[in-house]
């Protein structure tokens, strides 16, 4: 897993996934584009389970069949758009925390980068973050939580979640080499950038903090307390 830039006129990012998440790479033609660009579109509007590749289909003024030689279905164009959001994440702590030695600065920005990922874009015309991150929230958990996990995890299809994991733990790890969960505060402060800000704004019962708009100031501010708390 990993990620390539092309620089022309502008930065063109073309993000390495798993190759059993397709068919063929949409990202190597208009037409995958275009199935990318409007699948999350279409899944923010209706939903997974109201999305249909007959709907794309339409939407993108081509066939059902054209959709299938890019996806098996459209669990696995699920994970894919998922994988590219993971993958997305990463690239943003990358290139943040490039000339950054201090652990615990890695991990203010890894925190920023993961409330602010839907906002940033440098260059990927055919991708929404806003709409995909709402995708991420409300749909993401479809990606595995399922039968057949064991299945996909053992093709590979979970690495870039891994990944982003096994970045951010070895952070922590960095600050308190005796923490005794840093895989699980990894994942935690990922979940809690996406949840919390969507209780925010659905569910505020179930959180203590408030979003307005696209200010993610205090999500990002509790996801800070609760790491000082715990590794400092």
């Amino acid at each position: 897993m990993g990620y390539r830039i092309y620089i022309k006129m502008s930065i063109q990012i073309r993000f390495s996934l798993n190759e059993g998440l397709y068919l063929k790479d949409p990202q190597d033609s208009k037409l995958g584009k275009n199935i990318i660009q409007h699948s999350i579109l279409l899944i923010d509007e209706f939903g997974f389970e109201s999305f249909t590749f007959k709907k794309l289909a339409e939407k993108i003024g081509s066939t059902e069949a054209s959709i299938y030689r890019y996806f098996e279905n459209k669990h696995i164009l699920l994970i894919f758009l998922v994988n590219w959001y993971w993958e997305w994440v990463s690239y943003l702590i990358q290139i943040n925390t490039m000339n950054v030695s201090d652990a615990r600065v890695k991990l203010k920005i890894i925190i920023h980068s993961f409330v602010s990922a839907p906002k940033d874009n440098p260059g990927v015309e055919y991708v929404n973050e806003s709409k995909l991150h709402n995708i991420v929230i409300s749909e993401g958990v479809k990606a595995y939580l399922t039968k057949d996990v064991d299945e996909e995890n053992s093709k590979g299809f979970f690495s870039s979640y891994k990944n982003l994991a096994n970045t951010v733990s070895h952070v922590i790890s960095e600050i308190n080499p005796e923490f005794k969960y840093p895989y699980a505060l990894a994942t935690n402060l990922f979940e809690m950038s996406n949840n919390h800000i969507y209780f925010a704004k659905h569910l505020p019962r179930l959180t203590d903090i408030s979003v307005n708009g696209n200010n993610v100031d205090e999500a990002e501010t509790m996801l800070n307390y609760f790491a000082d708390k715990l590794l400092f």
